[in-house]
């Protein structure tokens, strides 16, 4: 069966990724920045890594919504889906500006209601990137989701923080909402795919999980993402206690970071196809490692604010879009065509269930101990889950019958 163009396939999905990374840019980097200066506690700060639970917990609904998106005959229902939940995202994000960042609960309440409509539409977008891409595509489907991870983070945490600075809270989040029916377009105007004749597959958890390269991957993601995270959820309130205003916290986390992030997730998938995923996945564990324990020394002994603002770019945007490249990567590698949107979402669940467990907790410990406790911790278990990713990164995936790779396009 013929794959559309790889091209257009990127530029659809990149659209989508790049909105949904608005989303999670606004609510655990510029959130936790707008809720400091208004004076909340740091440990009450971390509990906007609840948000995250749908992300941690989509594996439980992603086969319905595969078995869903791949009728037994005809097209497949991508598009639906996607216009579904984003207006569902538009509209929360309505709501998010009518609250206003005072109403902790209600605001929270919301986010979690968002990210489950973000989450769902993004089962039916990496499914489609994985069915309608080709194995030599894969490197493609990776720059469009880290590349549009850190345009949309970069919006998300620096236009929206400048905006709320400049304007007011409820027109920033307008925009936001208004700029997620925009990116969207490309995905819901592009043509679909001819459908295969008949598709047999049942989309199933039982079918991920009884394959051990896939157990496997889910073991490297608990193991990765909380080393690469924990530090980094804590370093927009510790630029706000450092005396940096929210607009020039915006401008960092917006134009460096969306220039630093891009760059890194260039040389990533450079680094993996010259080395592979493995090694480029080690490296970032060991530069997280030493940007974290600069930090650390900042929080404890001081230093120049220009050093300080280098190695919060360097950790949060330049060494994740690294390492992040290589993860997906092996996502994407794991992921059986047949049913990708299940395997790739159980993978991403893994992310997100030790993500929201890495915020929480490191609100705790940067509230009871310290920012510099904070980053030396993290810094520390980014070392230990060096040699313990190095094991777990390989080997290759075994080649997949021509029969398997048979896709469903969207």
């Amino acid at each position: 069966m013929s794959l559309p163009p790889p091209a257009a396939v990127v530029l659809a999905i990149g659209g989508l990724y790049v909105g949904q990374s608005v989303i999670g840019g606004l609510t655990f980097i510029a959130l936790p920045s707008v809720l400091r200066e208004r004076g909340l506690p740091l440990d009450q700060i971390g509990l906007t890594y609840l948000a995250v639970l749908p992300w941690a917990l989509k594996f439980l609904w992603a086969p319905a919504v595969e078995r869903y998106r791949l009728p037994a005959a005809g097209r497949a229902r991508s598009r639906r889906i996607v216009l579904a939940t984003t207006l569902i995202s538009a509209v929360g994000l309505v709501a998010v500006g009518l609250i206003g960042p005072v109403a902790f609960v209600p605001l929270i309440s919301v986010f979690v209601l968002i990210a489950f409509a973000a989450s769902t539409g993004d089962i039916a977008c990496d499914g489609h990137a994985v069915e309608t891409l080709s194995q030599a595509h894969h490197g493609w489907g990776n720059a469009a989701q880290v590349g549009g991870a850190y345009l949309g983070s970069a919006i998300g945490s620096g236009l929206f923080l400048v905006l709320v600075a400049r304007l007011d809270w409820r027109l920033a989040s307008f925009a936001m909402a208004g700029l997620l029916l925009v990116l969207a377009l490309p995905f819901l105007l592009s043509p679909p795919p001819a459908a295969p004749a008949r598709r047999t597959h049942q989309p199933a958890l039982k079918q991920a999980l009884k394959r051990p390269e896939m157990r496997a991957g889910l073991l490297l993601a608990a193991i990765y993402v909380p080393a690469q995270k924990w530090g980094v959820a804590m370093l927009g309130p510790y630029l706000v206690d450092s005396g940096l205003d929210l607009a020039s916290i915006g401008l960092v986390n917006g134009i460096g970071g969306l220039a630093v992030g891009f760059a890194c997730a260039l040389l990533g998938g450079a680094l993996v196809r010259a080395f592979g995923a493995r090694s480029v996945l080690v490296l970032a564990l060991l530069l997280q490692a030493s940007s974290l324990a600069g930090l650390g020394l900042a929080a404890w002994r001081g230093l120049p604010q220009p050093l300080v603002l280098t190695l919060a770019l360097a950790s949060s945007s330049g060494v994740m879009a690294l390492g992040f490249v290589a993860l997906y990567a092996r996502f994407m590698a794991l992921s059986d065509p047949r049913q990708a949107g299940v395997d790739f979402t159980l993978l991403q669940c893994m992310d997100g269930l030790v993500s929201m467990a890495a915020g929480v907790g490191s609100g705790w410990v940067a509230q009871h101990l310290g920012y510099g406790a904070c980053f030396a911790l993290a810094a520390a278990a980014a070392l230990v889950a060096a040699p313990l990713t190095a094991l777990l990164g390989g080997p290759a995936v075994p080649d997949r019958p021509a029969a398997r790779r048979q896709a469903a396009p969207g």
